[in-house]
């Protein structure tokens, strides 16, 4: 009996159909496994994974290869975006025996959780064969398999092991960590590494906050050359906007097409703060593109922002996006459909299957002539128009806690931006009005829901879906995401809740996730146990749960002056330093926020009637050191720490500013407070 019908999540759901007998993860399916004395069968996935739905095709859905599942295991099968703690663990496994990890991932276990084999994908026919293999040695070797089982425990519970080397995370290890992303850079392409190539968001976040602290030329055009072929490669949306996952080559031409919340909230984050730092319009139109992709595709009205956009349509990757010069032909004419092909790489032999193209900007778009500029918005607009008739991928309506809480900062950080930035001069003044809009609303929407449903007594759950809560609990990250958005929702706003509500998130994770050498395990204390309680202190994806937590922690501290909150990030950063030193490409968020510390960061507080319009408040924003936080408001407002005891100068609007809880004169201008600020 397939037991996924009613579950919350959509990647169970596409299983519930499934000949096989599918458990969610439970204890009820362990104890099963324990009376019927079979191993168990965890499978793996997350709803946009164009592998899981192969493997679900080949195999899953196959009425012979559900027998041989069925008669020999019970088998289990996890979101891995719902349970990111028995992911992490099953992962780490799998990577300690097979060198490699990903999804779908397959893992054979004991009755009690032990993994004693694990893989990934796995065509039908060989898929068959290893249930056999399995079954057999379940059998006739027992005691060989369970040995196997102890050993992958023993080996992934060292390496998710909190304690070991500690060290500041001081300026010179920055600049090491910077140094050593230099030397490992694509000169050509962008980016790092080859294929698939990754959109390095957290380390380009780390460049554009190194840059700031110490003027490195290198550090900014390593980000400004990787934004720009991101953005006119395959990889970026040249229609709707919004960033796909990763591209299968090394120079960001095909990409694996799903779309990420988290990775579009982090390169949000890129482009809105490179636009800030340099103006550059390519810049400044990807982050409103982006912005504008969270907003209409991701958000859910009512709810919050939903977990990803299907590779797949119809079971055929890429179908939504590409195409071929005849389709352009069809669809704008022939003067606009060769303009179209030549500007956006579409050739007759394609970079595609079956002779198709992913469309990528061949040329500066954002700098050239009026006219061009105004038949490519044209163009683009009316290919757009088509495209939304074509068969659309399927959307993963699950909003994850953690991934939120980036949205949320990414689209505060972004409003910030777009108003030191709005002209009513610029060609497209009234779209960027309107994208910042309909954001705020999405933002503000999402901070709420996660408010009202997502937080039950005074715990953080990891998902929800249809406004209903699910059960799994949140994770670390979560905590730390979500504390970090409400905490830059709390600077925006200057409302008082955002604070207190991230404070008391924050309380949680000290008491509840803290490791005694000053790291945090991934789980709570009183979480479900798994064979081994995950503390990976690694940035991959996504922040790790180390990384995130702390960066609420320094916002917090910045925002409250409560140096125990500062104290506790500082020595959280102590334990990620030396993998810092050793590979920076794996650290790059905490290396984000170690720059903060090492600025200040600074607390910069404005004391004004007119928090939208004055000067001031502009100039903090503008040119805030890395990290720093703003707070604008009229002196002594509830809620607002930082406005506390700040009184008006001479009835003028006033700048505070403090640098690690030590503070300078209030000023009045705008040039006294750049003085300050440089």
């Amino acid at each position: 009996m397939n037991r996924l019908a009613e579950a919350t999540s959509p990647y169970l759901l596409q299983h519930a159909d499934n000949p096989v007998d599918w458990w969610p993860w439970c204890d009820e399916a362990f104890a099963e496994a324990r009376r019927r004395d079979v191993p168990v069968l965890i499978s793996v996935g997350y709803a946009a994974c164009h592998w899981c739905h192969v493997m679900a095709h080949e195999s899953f859905e196959n009425d012979a290869v559900a027998r041989l599942m069925n008669d020999d295991f019970v088998c289990v099968k996890v979101d891995r975006e719902e349970r990111p703690d028995v992911d992490a663990v099953y992962m780490t496994a799998t990577q300690a025996m097979t060198g490699q990890g990903g999804w779908p991932m397959t893992v054979f276990a004991t009755p009690d959780g032990t993994p004693f084999f694990c893989g990934t994908y796995f065509p039908r026919a060989n898929f068959v064969r290893l249930l056999g293999s399995v079954a057999t040695a379940w059998r006739d070797q027992r005691d060989a398999v369970l040995r196997q089982g102890a050993a992958v425990v023993e080996a992934i519970g060292g390496a998710q092991a909190v304690g070991g080397v500690t060290a500041p995370l001081t300026a010179e290890l920055l600049d090491g960590a910077a140094a050593q992303l230099a030397k490992e850079y694509d000169e050509t392409n962008g980016g790092f590494g080859g294929a698939p190539k990754f959109p390095p968001h957290m380390n380009l976040l780390f460049l554009l906050r190194h840059h700031r602290r110490t003027g490195s030329a290198r550090s900014v055009e390593i980000v400004r050359h990787t934004a720009e072929a991101m953005a006119r490669g395959g990889l970026n949306d040249q229609l709707a906007g919004g960033f796909a996952r990763y591209s299968v080559d090394g120079h960001w031409t095909v990409p694996h097409f799903e779309k990420m919340l988290y990775d579009n909230a982090l390169l949000l984050r890129v482009y809105t703060q490179l636009w800030r730092l340099t103006g550059d319009r390519l810049a400044r139109r990807v982050a409103r593109d982006t912005a504008r992709f969270l907003a209409d595709e991701l958000h859910r009205a009512g709810e919050g922002f939903a977990s990803a956009l299907d590779a797949d349509t119809e079971g055929v990757e890429g179908l939504t996006y590409v195409w071929t010069p005849a389709q352009l032909v069809e669809v704008l004419g022939e003067d606009d459909g060769r303009f179209a092909a030549d500007l956006f790489t579409v050739t007759e032999a394609g970079t595609f299957e079956e002779g198709a193209s992913v469309l990528r900007l061949a040329r500066d778009v954002d700098d050239a002539d009026p006219a061009v500029r105004a038949r490519w918005r044209d163009v683009v607009g009316r290919l757009l128009a088509a495209r939304d008739t074509r068969p659309q991928p399927a959307r993963d309506d699950k909003v994850v806690a953690a991934w939120n809480g980036l949205a949320i900062t990414a689209l505060a950080e972004f409003q910030q931006v777009a108003a030191l930035h709005a002209s009513p001069d610029d060609e497209d003044a009234n779209l960027m009005e309107g994208v910042v809009i309909v954001a705020d609303g999405a933002m503000r929407d999402a901070a709420e829901h996660l408010a009202a449903v997502h937080l039950v007594d005074g715990r953080l759950r990891r998902v929800s879906r249809d406004k209903a809560v699910g059960e799994p609990a949140g994770v670390l990250e979560d905590y730390g995401c979500v504390a970090e958005a409400f905490c830059a929702l709390h600077q925006l706003t200057g409302e008082g809740r955002w604070l207190t509500l991230a404070g008391e998130l924050l309380d949680v994770a000290l008491a509840r996730f803290a490791a005694p050498d000053g790291g945090f395990y991934d789980t709570a204390d009183d979480a479900e146990r798994l064979v081994t309680r995950p503390a990976d202190p690694t940035d991959n994806a996504t922040p790790s749960g180390r990384s995130a937590i702390v960066a609420g922690l320094v916002a917090y501290a910045a925002l409250t002056g409560e140096t125990r909150y500062r104290e506790a990030a500082e020595q959280t950063l102590s334990t990620v330093a030396p993998i810092v030193d050793r590979h920076a490409r794996f650290t790059g968020y905490a290396a984000t926020v170690g720059e903060a510390l090492l600025s200040g960061p600074y607390e910069i507080a404005v004391v004004t009637d007119d928090p939208a319009g004055d000067p001031l408040v502009a100039a903090a924003h503008r040119h805030a050191p890395p990290g720093a936080v703003v707070v604008a408001g009229a002196p002594d407002q509830p809620g607002v720490p930082l406005l506390a005891d700040r009184p008006l100068v001479d009835g003028r609007p006033t700048a505070y500013v403090c640098r690690g809880f030590v503070c300078q004169r209030p000023v009045t201008s705008v040039d006294e407070l750049v003085a300050q600020l440089g």
